[in-house]
Parts: structure tokens; sequence; C-alpha cells
């Protein structure tokens, strides 16, 4: 070690670990594919034989005794897996968008998805979210019982066109569609500036539950647009969005009036406060 210089030699351990742990990782989700792709494969080999011959429920149980008589000790040839497995093609078939997210998420996943989850576009949801968040079974199972999709899809925001479509998920997910403060402890008929004070003046719980990624910028945030002053309630910033967002305090059900007067704040932001390297605003 005499002859090393420590730094480029730790330097260079630590670039030989990363290119193992990568390696390991892309070894893993390749086994992964092809166990998928071989679960697809015998599930439509079912299908298939089941519509040749007639062949009713027991043959899966039959073909599961021959099966692990030949390779005994796995587990993934059970007569519920092997259901499963039929149950995965006759679904996944009939939806062309889900095909090629197969590969993205484990088996155990698929299950709690096709299980808890009726609709193609909802399936769809969670496999990307998933595999883009590296969500754990339980996270998943989580998300699905808390009703993220409708949530998702419930969100009064612009993202859709102003987020670019590489962030517009993840833009989605990190803006809830309703939040809980309940340590501002106010009464129940509190008005729109009472909530905005007591936010202000709780500003660190305000953004914890928020979500970590979310900076704070500034209340009754001043615009000048033409001879006009406006006042956005709350201003904040997202870290990984590289954003504005601007939040409007409302109390009551969402009306129409609400998202043009929104978009307004949002063009006025884009033209005098966004800088170049920013996302456009959202809110």
């Amino acid at each position: 070690m005499s002859t090393l210089n420590e730094k480029p030699f730790y330097d260079f351990v630590i670039q030989v670990k990363e290119k193992i742990r990568k390696a390991q990782y892309e070894s893993l989700k390749a086994v992964n594919r092809e166990l998928l792709s071989l679960y697809w494969d015998l599930g439509e080999l079912i299908v298939q034989k089941q519509k040749t011959f007639g062949w009713g429920k027991s043959v899966v149980a039959e073909l599961a005794k021959e099966l692990n008589k030949e390779f005994p000790g796995t587990n993934g040839f059970s007569v519920q897996n092997l259901w499963y497995m039929r149950q995965f093609y006759v679904e996944y078939s009939s939806a062309p968008n889900l095909q090629p997210l197969v590969g993205e998420i484990s088996w155990t996943k698929h299950l709690v998805i096709f299980s808890k989850c009726k609709d193609p576009l909802e399936r769809e949801f969670y496999i990307r979210m998933t595999s883009k968040y590296g969500w754990t079974k339980n996270v998943l199972i989580h998300h699905i019982e808390n009703r993220s999709y409708e949530k998702y899809l419930l969100n009064q925001t612009n993202f859709d066109q102003a987020v670019p479509e590489k962030y517009r998920l993840q833009a989605k997910m990190a803006v809830k569609d309703e939040y809980t403060f309940d340590f501002l402890e106010m009464d129940d008929d509190h008005s729109e500036a009472e909530l905005e004070q007591a936010l202000v003046k709780n500003i660190r719980a305000f953004l914890i539950e928020m979500g970590g990624d979310f900076t704070f910028i500034g209340n009754q945030f001043r615009l000048s647009v033409g001879t006009k002053d406006y006042s956005i309630d709350l201003l904040l910033f997202h870290r990984r969005l590289r954003c504005l967002i601007a939040v409007e305090l409302k109390i009551g059900d969402f009306q129409p009036e609400y998202q043009g007067k929104m978009e307004f704040y949002l063009t006025a932001l884009n033209d005098q406060i966004k800088l170049p390297d920013e996302n456009d605003s959202i809110g």
C-alpha cells in the first residue's frame, strides 16, 4: 500500500464497487424479466390447452403435481401460483399498454396489483410508480389502500400543460389532493385568511406535511400585471421538480373559476419570477 496514493486508490475501489453493484442489479432485473416471461408463457399455454382440449380446472392441479415431482423444492409451481400465471396472462394480454411494462416489477408486486386493481389504467399507474420509485410490496399496498390513483386523477393542477412528461407523474404524486393540518388546532369555521396565517406561523410543520422537497418562498406573494397588483396565498419551490408552486387556499368545494385564476398566476410567475433554468410553474 505504501506505493499507492491512498485517495486515488480508494476512489478506484469505490468506482469498482459501483460497477459491481450495477452489474448485480442489472443481473437481478434480467432474472426477473426471464421469470416473468416464463410465467407469462405458462399462463398462455394453460389457456390454449384448456381451449383446445376442453380441459377444466383439474388440469392445473395435475400440472402442479407433475412439475413439483420434476422440480422438487421449487415454490413457484404450486396450484395457486399456476392459477395466478393463467390470470396474469389473461388480464394483461388484453391490455396492450401493460404488456411492455410486465418486466419492470417483481412477480409478488404484480400479484398485488392485479388482485387489488381492476382498471387497466390504474394497474399501469401502479406498475409505473412502483418501477420508478422502487416501492416495496408493503409501500405499494399502502398506496393502493390510500387510493393514490384516485387522488392522482382528482388533482386540480396544470401539470399536464406545464410539467415535462418525464416529471409529470412525480409532480402529481408530490402534490397530494388532501392535506392534514391538525397541528394547527383551528376551529372548523376558520376563514381562508386565518388558515394562511396559521400555516405561515407553523411553517416547519406545514412543510413537513407537504413533503421534504418543498421550500417556502413567501405568503401573499405580490405580482404586478399591467396596472394591477395580485397576491398568491403561498409560493413554494420544489427542489426535485425545480419549479415554483403556487398555492391558493380555498375552503369548500372546488369551483371552475379557481382554475382560471390559478392559470393567470402561473403565467405571471413564468413571465416575471421563474429563472431560465427552472421548469414552468405549477399550482
